[in-house]
């Protein structure tokens, strides 16, 4: 499975806002945003010039950040939405948000992204009362989301929840059994990333 393993911190920094790449340490002093908010790199400090272009590649690169996603994974979805009826930008945000591993974030069963990618690959999760081991799998209406019976990551999964914020109103969540259900797609009032979907739009549309 091709991922990322680059220093996440770095990825917040160049983006000049907090991602929330490693869970709880986003919410710490040790934040890399809270410690050093300027770019990383030698030029970090210096003044860069203010492009059309930057502009649109800079939101496009925080996303795909935000979501964990490679290039050519997120290439993909543009191209899904795109074909898909409605507005572009927010079918892709549907689909991004529809990944198991970002909706275990949602839920709160999982501190991060990368946290869920993980539980997701070791068979931690269920789908339908099926073990789903691929993180990219999109949550439908109706599914049934619930930890396998007897994990040793139950204790890791319950730690998540105590951080956990308001939960989407397109999923409801049971903390006590580990089980969630996928109530509708998720409408854009609803997605928390910090994203303008449009400039990711206007820059594929180049």
């Amino acid at each position: 499975m091709a991922r990322d393993t680059g220093p996440q911190c770095k990825q917040c920094r160049r983006e000049g806002q907090k991602l929330f790449l490693k869970g709880e340490r986003c919410l710490t002093d040790k934040c890399g945003v809270e410690r050093r908010s300027y770019p990383p790199g030698e030029h970090g400090r210096g003044r860069l010039k203010q492009s059309e272009y930057r502009v649109q590649l800079r939101e496009k690169q925080k996303a795909r950040r935000y979501y964990g996603v490679l290039e050519r994974q997120f290439h993909g979805y543009y191209v899904k939405a795109s074909r898909q009826p409605g507005i572009t930008g927010e079918n892709l945000l549907a689909l991004l948000e529809s990944r198991l591993d970002n909706v275990l974030v949602r839920l709160g069963f999982a501190a991060s992204r990368r946290q869920g990618r993980q539980l997701i690959r070791h068979g931690h999760w269920t789908v339908n009362g099926r073990r789903v081991n691929i993180p990219s799998y999109q949550v439908r209406p109706g599914d049934v989301i619930a930890i396998k019976a007897d994990t040793p990551a139950t204790q890791v999964v319950r730690d998540a929840t105590e951080l956990t914020g308001q939960i989407p109103a397109w999923l409801q969540a049971d903390h006590e059994s580990l089980t969630a259900k996928v109530l509708r797609k998720p409408e854009r009032r609803e997605v928390a990333a910090p994203v303008q979907e449009q400039l990711i739009v206007e820059l594929y549309s180049k």
